[in-house]
């Protein structure tokens, strides 16, 4: 079977890494144009370019997907089934090209979490599970029929990046085993109405933006652990603080935090502090304890190596 890989980040790598270590016959990957990244600009190959570049796979790198040049260049790769992990939205054009169709790896149970966002959404709404499904593209976005599910467990302190990291083991697993479902005729893929029953609420992951990162010190606390939890490590959850004895507000990037549940406390926002080992700031319900920080111009930190600095 050929296959055609799509994908840009860390997470598709595994995806693509366990095709060719394997002998899948992988004849072309597609991923973004290079883009000029970091303080220098410097033109930064995609994880998914790097290691199709160190492996010698046929490479493209298509600004627009239905430019002609493009569909012409992946037709003649005669792919039998596409895959697309992290990528961008297919037309049809493209979606429909092979025999067998084009299948993505999601990182969610669909219905549930459709949209460009899935792992941080599962957390920030305090989810105990979520998982990954492979299913095939049609014209809505993550909508189409579903081939495999797998679930994980979400631990109470697991973050997105923990997540992200057990999905992009577990989902490259995935892959694999549709490929082989689809080589040997198995794949009975199932709608997705089917998931949906009467009451079901289907809950959204559209893409993050720096005003969701916001944290509202009138939540209570643990939809502001768990908002912390799902943007961490990356955009991160952001508070501005006012400490004892400083002039100015901070800004603070938040990738930790623990709980305290408590009756008999002041206005929302206001920040306790021993000056030393701990840094709390109250909410509707008690406080929560940053843990680890960011301030402007510094790196990430423990609240006992920013309190030292501060003295």
């Amino acid at each position: 079977m050929r296959i055609v890989f799509m994908g840009t980040p860390d997470f598709a790598v595994e995806s693509l890494k366990i095709l060719v270590e394997n002998g899948y016959n992988v004849v072309g990957v597609i991923t973004m144009p290079d883009k000029p990244a970091g303080r220098g600009h410097k033109i930064q190959f995609s994880p998914v370019k790097q290691y199709a570049l160190d492996k010698g796979l046929t490479l493209l790198q298509p600004e627009k997907l239905k430019d002609e040049t493009f569909l012409t260049e992946l037709r003649a790769l005669h792919a039998d089934v596409q895959v697309v992990v992290a990528f961008r939205m297919l037309p049809e054009v493209v979606w429909n090209m092979p025999r067998f169709g084009t299948f993505n790896l999601h990182a969610s149970l669909l219905p549930q979490y459709r949209g460009a966002a899935p792992i941080n959404y599962a957390i920030i709404n305090g989810e105990k599970e979520t998982g990954a499904t492979t299913f095939f593209l049609t014209h809505e976005i993550d909508t189409g029929k579903i081939i495999l599910q797998e679930k994980i467990a979400i631990a109470d302190n697991d973050n997105a990046g923990v997540v992200h990291d057990k999905l992009m083991v577990m989902g490259a697993g995935m892959v694999r085993k549709t490929i082989d479902m689809l080589i040997s005729g198995e794949v009975d893929a199932v709608d997705q109405a089917q998931f949906i029953q009467q009451d079901t609420v289907l809950k959204s992951a559209p893409k993050i933006f720096k005003e969701h990162c916001e944290i509202q010190v009138d939540s209570d606390v643990e939809t502001v652990h768990n908002l912390v939890r799902g943007l961490s490590p990356y955009p991160a959850a952001r508070i501005e603080i006012s400490l004892p004895g400083q002039q100015e507000a901070l800004q603070l990037k938040v990738f930790e935090t623990k709980m305290e549940l408590a009756t008999d406390i002041p206005q929302p926002g206001t920040v306790l502090t021993d000056g030393k080992t701990y840094l709390k700031v109250a909410v509707k319900n008690g406080f929560i304890h940053l843990l680890s920080i960011q301030a402007p111009a510094k790196k990430r930190m423990s609240v006992a190596d920013f309190l030292r600095g501060l003295r």
